[in-house]
């Protein structure tokens, strides 16, 4: 029998966090959804770091960041849920960043620049047709899906090999040239803050038009409780997301 798809110890670590440094708990940007990502990423990450808030990073930096690589989640960022379904305006964004001429993610001159990490494709052999249907929709914009190493956990504990898997390829020299994509707080943006890397948080899933006071209408509990954490730290205890440490400006 498959064990299953549980994250226990990623609830765990979320807990942890909460209590004992909340701000990582926030992301670096918040998007509605992936077609809202702009194509020169640093900027925009610079611009939201440099906002009004509280947290533990006293430096004053005077430079956007390089953003060389994206780490984008699966399910609820690129396709519904448990799905290999994308929808039209995913696909029209990501064929957009892997062709434009201006783009640090073009295909021809950055290939091995995007790579799908998911707790699901790729996370264990059961899910191999997920990832080869995957792979074969993105054959032509040459999007490969992240294959977890045996051994390793899932997000947000599959940091350091990721960055291991853009190294080897001379992608990146440190962790602060990528951004990590996804519509989870306890797994995507946690993962981005324990590699010292940027997250993108992509608030309302795959969903159009969704009211972010209130969500979408199919969220679960734990995704409910991210919201309104989310919430009461940005708003109430007026924290922000810290730089990566390992930014240099």
């Amino acid at each position: 029998m498959n064990p299953p798809n549980s994250n226990l110890r990623a609830f765990n670590l979320a807990v942890q966090t909460l209590l004992r440094n909340p701000a990582q708990f926030l992301p670096h940007l918040t998007i509605p959804t992936f077609t809202h990502i702009p194509e020169q990423l640093g900027p925009s990450l610079y611009s939201s770091n440099q906002q009004g808030g509280k947290n533990n990073d006293s430096t004053s930096n005077s430079t956007s960041p390089i953003i060389r690589a994206l780490v984008l989640d699966k399910d609820n960022t690129l396709c519904a849920p448990k799905t290999t379904i994308f929808p039209p305006q995913i696909l029209e964004k990501l064929h957009a960043l892997r062709t434009s001429q201006t783009s640090l993610f073009n295909r021809e001159q950055y290939p091995d620049s995007i790579l799908i990490v998911s707790n699901r494709a790729g996370s264990h052999v059961r899910y191999d047709t997920e990832v080869e249907e995957l792979e074969k929709q993105l054959s032509g914009l040459r999007i490969p899906v992240f294959r977890l190493p045996d051994g390793s956990e899932k997000k947000p504990f599959c940091g350091a090999e990721v960055l291991q898997w853009f190294r080897e390829r001379g992608v990146v020299t440190r962790a602060d040239e990528i951004a990590v994509v996804g519509d989870r707080l306890g797994t995507d943006v946690l993962m981005a803050a324990r590699m010292g890397s940027w997250s993108v948080w992509c608030r309302d899933g795959i969903a159009e038009g969704v009211d972010p006071r209130k969500g979408r209408p199919d969220m679960n509990v734990l995704e409910k409780m991210e919201v309104w954490v989310e919430q009461y730290l940005r708003e109430s205890k007026g924290l922000k997301a810290p730089a990566p440490p390992g930014w240099r400006h």
